[in-house]
């Protein structure tokens, strides 16, 4: 309903504005506390009035209004200016028109996996999976993280973590190991086009730029994952001399409905489609490297972008365990 200045607020309806679930009217502790589907950070919800209150306290508006500028801090939306201040007794709430308004804006971010949240921080390399030395074909890994339950899986999500996919190369294909051979430059072409790979809740984003687009998955987030892997990007060699070369991403969680799964599941693959791979004998008339036409080591690591609790989530959620399931290197 519309409200204006002097209107009474019954006990239902500041109660709606926190436990709410319906379309258009998503309350605070729906979209904060437990929440269900795309909704919920695992907050402290805050307490209902009872049902008969004729009075809605000072307080209890304040509680409202602080748990809503913690998460308009923390998702970095607008809302109105001057909805969420502090209010003493006595005083009218005059701008409640707008805090279901607001609440939607922020019930929103939080649906989309708070992609425009600043506190969040990068951790270090979680796990590392290196090639053979050299090769010439592919080089497949899969990295598995695990939830301790579907809820804090969700909470991590929605508050704006993510699983980065970081591609390194460790070593040049040439005999020596140490210099590149021209697949090599593919390969760091392909490096450079990736650049960071982040799966968040709603959507992947890459930081880098260039090649071919084979697939392109990036409108794909955890929230879209089933049992079967999604390929969120697929990425082929468009410009060295090895053009058919391709670098996919894939993802997948251990339940069909996203809801209940506990685990995800990232799969790199580089494949080396060239079919004309050969080991040249060291004597050989023309000088070629022995190993021309190899790949030198490549590595897939994965790490954590985390929510923090700078902008005032408190509690945060993260994994419970991560490991390398494949690595293979054909």
């Amino acid at each position: 309903m519309a409200y204006v200045t002097g209107d009474t607020i019954t006990a239902t309806e500041y109660n709606n504005f926190l436990n709410s679930t319906a379309s258009g009217l998503i309350g605070w502790n729906h979209m904060a506390g437990t929440g269900a589907t795309v909704y919920g950070l695992g907050q402290t919800d805050i307490p209902s009035v009872s049902a008969n209150a004729t009075t809605i306290t000072a307080s209890q508006w304040n509680a409202l209004f602080t748990g809503m500028d913690n998460l308009v801090n923390h998702t970095n939306v607008s809302i109105t200016a001057g909805t969420t201040s502090a209010r003493s007794a006595g005083q009218d709430v005059a701008v409640v028109s707008a805090i279901n308004a607001d609440l939607q804006t922020i019930a929103v971010a939080i649906a989309g996996g708070s992609h425009g949240a600043t506190a969040v921080a990068a951790g270090s390399e979680l796990l590392s999976s290196a090639s053979s030395t050299r090769y010439a074909g592919s080089h497949t890994v899969e990295h598995t993280f695990t939830w301790a339950n579907a809820n804090n899986k969700r909470f991590f999500f929605n508050a704006g973590g993510k699983v980065r996919f970081l591609f390194t190369r460790n070593g040049g294909g040439l005999a020596d190991g140490s210099s590149a051979s021209s697949k090599d430059g593919s390969v760091d072409e392909l490096i450079t086009a990736i650049g960071n790979l982040d799966m968040g809740s709603a959507q992947t984003v890459r930081s880098g730029s260039g090649e071919t687009l084979t697939t392109n998955g990036l409108g794909n987030g955890a929230s879209d994952l089933t049992g079967t892997y999604t390929s969120l990007i697929k990425l082929t060699q468009a410009n060295g001399t090895y053009t058919s070369m391709t670098m996919e991403v894939l993802a997948k969680c251990n339940n069909n409905n996203y809801g209940d799964a506990t685990t995800i599941t990232m799969k790199y693959v580089l494949t080396d489609a060239d079919s004309t791979d050969a080991a040249y004998t060291s004597g050989n008339l023309s000088s070629v490297d022995v190993n021309a036409e190899f790949l030198g080591q490549t590595d897939m690591s994965s790490r954590l972008v985390v929510p923090t609790t700078a902008q005032g989530l408190n509690p945060i959620y993260t994994i419970s365990a991560s490991a390398q399931t494949s690595n293979a290197t054909a």
